[in-house]
């Protein structure tokens, strides 16, 4: 039998929960720039994006009772990957401390959700 939870902040139903927890294995949901209001937040500023998209995600998952230590495979999308490629891999590796290092991907796409955004970040996570 499948151990389902999810979770879901309710600032805005596009379909799909935040976090989907079966069996130990969390999947996260895309993160980005948002606040606790759902207002986007850091518009043209890639730090600014990124230290927030982390803050979202370390959201999550907490809702799941885990930390950025439980990061199995992190996918990061870059709407401009040339440019911000370097700065947004140093603000994840300090974001991730000295001895965590997940597998994970970077990815340069033409557009996210929003005309604004430069990052998204999803996640799979070990619960267990």
């Amino acid at each position: 039998m499948n151990a389902v939870q999810t979770y879901n902040h309710n600032l805005w139903d596009h379909g799909i929960s935040q976090g989907y927890r079966v069996n130990g294995t969390l999947y996260i949901s895309g993160q980005f720039s948002h606040n606790a209001v759902g207002e986007f937040v850091g518009a043209g500023n890639i730090e600014t994006q990124t230290r927030q998209t982390l803050e979202n995600l370390d959201h999550v998952l907490s809702q799941f009772g885990i930390t950025k230590n439980n990061l199995a495979y992190v996918e990061v999308y870059l709407t401009n990957a040339q440019e911000h490629g370097g700065q947004v891999i140093e603000l994840f590796k300090e974001y991730l401390g000295e001895h965590h290092r997940p597998a994970g991907s970077l990815i340069g796409v033409t557009y996210l959700a929003y005309p604004e955004q430069l990052v998204e970040i999803r996640a799979v996570a070990h619960t267990e």
